[in-house]
């Protein structure tokens, strides 16, 4: 009998997750079946979703209140449309406030099929309970770090390591990263990234300071070019944000360009340094090999209730998988320009910090699954297992 799996993605990340996830299903057992809700990533890999993803990809409190009748109509009709269907599991990507209501209903009116959910919760940073709480109505979880199945089953749910999707992305060759130089006529002056933020608030909040702390780096650097990669949906704030940046910084505006992804590329092999967000973007740098300086700031009110549950010193992923902080970070009270500024001059000037972090990036790569099976073809086999 052909495997029915019902999806659900209520974001870009696990429509992401989805598509891989199906096309790795595919080539285990070709005649899987799929119903569900998805973005145009799983819609392409021949899933067509029961209505729009974008109804419920909403982030904050303000955002959700004035949408919470849709999101529970939402809600209950993918539920009754799961259960009606019968498949032999229903599996979750990410969205975990919708997922696991709906695993949930799920669970309790069908407790034969099985529930998946792809990506654990963060429990090693903060708010552990959350684990025992999901395994109230989770069987099995898919997760993307080497340290999270045994969190998981002692919470009491089967878990597998899959890989996370980092080491499947393609990464730029050394001629693509000289050609990105070439191009934009940086020749072999120091080329710095900056990154800040992929939602408006992080832009709103972080270019000021970004902006700030480049000042005294081009001061003594004033060869030293800024290149800025904005996200599409903040493309128009990233270019307000830097008009009062020192030195002429370089955006690349993915709206403008049909090679985006593949400009976006080129420019982190390209760089020599990064000043960036907290968030993947670390690991997309990890994975580039370009050595870093982590920055984040927030309101005075998150930051004092996230920093007295957070259960680790650092939030940047590759210092957690090494162990050790050779990534330089600057989070909240400690996100200040002259701070920020000191970091990044003195990883410009010192090369055997940058090629510890560089080796440091290696190691992380290595443990999140690179040269291995890709991770959707791992994740599809753990699915499998669990029917």
């Amino acid at each position: 009998m052909s495997p029915k799996l019902y999806l659900l993605a209520g974001e870009p990340s696990g429509d992401k997750l989805g598509a891989a996830l199906m096309a790795g299903l595919k080539s285990c057992a070709p005649d899987v079946q799929f119903r569900g809700v998805a973005g145009p990533l799983m819609q392409a890999e021949g899933m067509e979703s029961l209505f729009p993803m974008d109804d419920l990809s909403v982030m904050g409190l303000a955002e959700v209140l004035p949408k919470y009748p849709e999101l529970r109509r939402r809600l209950s009709e993918s539920a009754q449309d799961c259960m009606d269907w019968q498949p032999d599991a229903l599996i979750t990507f990410d969205s975990p406030d919708f997922s696991l209501r709906l695993a949930r209903l799920v669970k309790t009116a069908r407790p034969a099929i099985k529930t998946i959910h792809y990506v654990a919760p963060s429990v090693w940073a903060w708010r552990s309970g959350r684990a025992e709480k999901m395994a109230r109505h989770i069987d099995h979880v898919l997760a993307l770090l080497p340290f999270e199945p045994p969190l998981m089953e002692a919470a009491g749910m089967s878990c597998d390591f899959t890989g996370h999707p980092v080491v499947a992305e393609e990464i730029a060759s050394l001629e693509e990263a000289r050609q990105f130089r070439r191009s934009h006529g940086i020749d072999k002056a120091p080329l710095i990234l900056a990154l800040p933020g992929s939602r408006r608030n992080e832009v709103a909040r972080l270019a000021p300071i970004f902006g700030e702390a480049l000042r005294p780096v081009l001061a003594k650097m004033p060869d030293a070019r800024v290149v800025v990669p904005a996200a599409a949906p903040v493309a128009s704030a990233v270019l307000e944000a830097i008009k009062g940046w020192p030195g002429t910084p370089l955006v690349l505006d993915p709206r403008n360009d049909p090679q985006a992804a593949m400009t976006k590329r080129a420019a982190f092999r390209a760089a020599g340094i990064a000043l960036a967000a907290s968030g993947t973007v670390s690991l997309e740098l990890a994975a580039a090999e370009t050595p870093m300086v982590i920055a984040y700031d927030m309101n005075w009110l998150t930051w004092q209730i996230m920093s007295r549950m957070v259960k680790v010193d650092t939030v940047t992923l590759v210092n957690l998988i090494v162990g050790k902080n050779v990534v330089p970070e600057f989070l909240g009270p400690k996100c200040k320009p002259d701070r920020i500024a000191d970091a990044v001059i003195d990883l410009l000037k010192d090369d055997t910090a940058r090629q510890t972090q560089i080796a440091a990036m290696a190691e992380t790569m290595d443990k999140l699954g690179r040269g291995g099976d890709p991770p959707g073809l791992r994740a599809a086999r753990s699915v499998l297992k669990q029917l």
